[in-house]
């Protein structure tokens, strides 16, 4: 993706230029990766084990009593958003997972306590992000100069881990080869060991973003022509998600990736999940892994609905919108219990059709022990929001998901009439359900995983 060397918004505001941005780049050494490896909220990473994982309000009853610009839009892309130095203390990593192929390997190069065996293509540069699931590097590929970032991950530690990475390996493979969507982040290289024996670490290739989302909202106030062209942005990538029947089901600022021309990529889908291989019912494997960072998580998550839906990628999407409004998370919950009672004091108590709608009957007997509440009135509780904004977030932050709009009704949203044109809003098929053929197993083990990652690694092209 390009851009101009001076961005001006629209309605005159100038918000910095390219030069000023890099300058603060360069103080934060924070380049941006693409993997979700940061700690924003004071909770479990979403990279959790499922041994670790918090149990659901069903669960907790029981025991005790969720580059190319956009062509064609109808105006001009805002102005620059210039990402601001992160605080010291609370500093935090953003990543994304980006990937390609290389079959050989012959030396490894260190970074503190980290060694990235990536051979001598790449010369890797800055730790830029830690978690539980891997360790993020900025690099150049050496005879091109590009710069990019490679995320190590050892995935057989875990059954968690290997299903995370061969997920996000295999989706963001088939996003690439369809080719229509510059908001999804693209596989570039995936480096491994050399031969099968030796193959205890795989590490993901991706292009290096500027900052996030969740940087950007913490430094500055944003337009509403920032929130709606980010917020076009997303739902431009998750119309190719859904039409392909994978739900994201871990949106959030810290995984919604930007430079400084406002071009913006949604990453990490380590936990996105196709619709087709979730069981009749959805009770088991699908329902109880865990999902999701808390404070985006949609109600039906937690209260155990029946089924996950594609709406709960919407209800993120009011839940970030509603972030790039105010400047803070709505419903920074500390824990489940914490996080219903935040959503009930903004939405009201459910009405009667959208409490039978709530699958579990012990979570529907905990919504009815809960004090009564009345909905918020949304033009105060967003003063600064347009009538249209109300109107959009009051429609994707609906209780019950049936009731919330798809992604192609959020599009066609008079908030987005600026943006939106049907014609380059694309989408895939349906992927089969085979694509996900680790998922229809009962439990693969770790060295099961083992091999179809090895083989799914060395099919792959490579894109750099």
């Amino acid at each position: 993706m390009t851009g101009s060397s001076d961005y001006h918004d629209h309605t005159g505001a100038n918000l910095g230029t390219k030069s000023a941005i890099a300058k603060l780049l360069a103080e934060s050494a924070t380049a941006t990766s693409i993997v979700n490896v940061s700690n924003e909220n004071p909770v479990k990473s979403a990279d959790v084990t499922e041994s670790e994982r918090e149990p659901c309000v069903d669960e907790k009853l029981a025991k005790s009593h969720v580059t190319t610009p956009v062509t064609a839009i109808a105006k001009p892309a805002p102005a620059v958003v210039a990402p601001v130095a992160e605080p010291a203390a609370g500093t935090r990593s953003i990543t994304t997972t980006k990937f390609a192929i290389t079959k050989k390997q012959t030396s490894g190069q260190s970074l503190g306590k980290h060694r990235f065996n990536v051979g001598t293509r790449y010369r890797v540069c800055d730790v830029i992000g830690e978690g539980a699931y891997g360790v993020v590097c900025s690099a150049v590929h050496r005879s091109s100069g590009q710069k990019v970032a490679i995320k190590k991950i050892q995935p057989f530690e875990h059954q968690m881990f290997a299903l995370r990475t061969m997920r996000e390996l295999k989706l963001l493979r088939f996003f690439q080869e369809m080719d229509v969507c510059e908001n999804i982040i693209s596989i570039l290289d995936v480096v491994k060991a050399p031969t099968y024996e030796q193959f205890n670490e795989v590490y993901f290739i991706q292009e290096l973003m500027e900052t996030d989302l969740h940087r950007v909202v913490r430094s500055q106030k944003l337009s509403d022509d920032h929130a709606q062209y980010f917020v076009y942005q997303i739902l431009r990538a998750l119309k190719v998600m859904h039409s392909a029947d994978v739900i994201h089901r871990d949106l959030k600022p810290s995984n919604v990736l930007l430079n400084a021309n406002c071009d913006l990529k949604v990453c990490d889908f380590g936990l996105a999940r196709s619709l087709l291989t979730a069981e009749p019912g959805g009770e088991t494997g699908f329902m109880t892994e865990y999902v999701a960072t808390r404070w985006y998580r949609a109600p039906e998550i937690m209260l155990t609905f029946k089924q996950y839906t594609k709406a709960i990628d919407v209800w993120a999407v009011g839940c970030i919108l509603a972030e790039m409004i105010t400047g803070r998370p709505l419903f920074p919950g500390r824990d489940y219990h914490h996080q219903i009672s935040l959503i009930l004091d903004v939405l009201g108590t459910p009405s009667i059709d959208d409490w039978y709608a709530i699958g579990s009957r012990r979570s529907r007997d905990y919504i009815r022990q809960m004090p009564l509440r009345k909905r918020k009135d949304f033009s105060k509780l967003f003063p600064t929001a347009s009538p249209d904004a109300l109107d959009f977030l009051q429609k994707t932050l609906a209780f019950n998901p049936k009731k919330r709009p798809t992604v192609e009704e959020c599009l066609a949203h008079p908030y987005l009439a600026a943006y939106h044109d049907p014609e380059d809003e694309p989408s895939v098929h349906s992927l089969a359900p085979e694509y996900f053929s680790y998922d229809l197993q009962p439990r693969p083990s770790a060295q099961e995983l083992r091999r179809e990652m090895w083989d799914e690694i060395e099919s792959l092209p490579r894109y750099i």
